[in-house]
């Protein structure tokens, strides 16, 4: 298993420079819909419910004050499967296209973040656990539902 350097590290080298913001969300989404469909997560680093939605705190040391991230030096993308970077792929081609705020507002609207802050303040800081279950959970009724939504 890669971690989350490796995942963002991908992530930048597949899009470019990304507002710190919209790369954690798109780390988030990669480890969500990996949970789901590969039924294992990308990373083992914890992820958290912030106000601005979920945050890799280990991401966050190193880009915070970065309003854009252009780059990871301490991620390597060689770490990652084919696999794994196939379901990264998808999430960049799912997800890429909107905005940090587009991506921040979706994930105050599920309830992997909504469970995680539990009546929490939206302004107030949190550094409750979104957990891997309530992730994999989630998601998966999401792809449940669009496949016998297809039907």
């Amino acid at each position: 298993m890669g971690n989350a350097h490796d995942v963002a590290a991908y992530i930048l080298s597949k899009t470019g420079p990304q507002s710190a913001m919209k790369l954690q969300k798109l780390c988030y989404y990669a480890q969500a819909w990996s949970l789901v469909w590969d039924e294992q997560p990308l990373f083992s680093e914890r992820i958290e419910a912030w106000a601005n939605g979920p945050v890799v705190r280990a991401l966050y040391a190193q880009h915070r004050g970065q309003f854009t991230v252009h780059n990871w030096p301490t991620g390597d993308p060689a770490q990652l499967s084919p696999d794994q970077r196939a379901t990264i792929d998808a999430v960049i081609d799912a997800y890429a296209k909107l905005t940090a705020q587009q991506l921040s507002d979706m994930t105050h609207s599920e309830s992997p973040w909504l469970d995680a802050r539990a009546g929490v303040p939206l302004s107030e800081r949190s550094e409750a656990e979104i957990t891997p279950e309530s992730m994999q959970s989630f998601y998966a009724s999401l792809a449940s539902r669009s496949d016998t939504e297809s039907v």
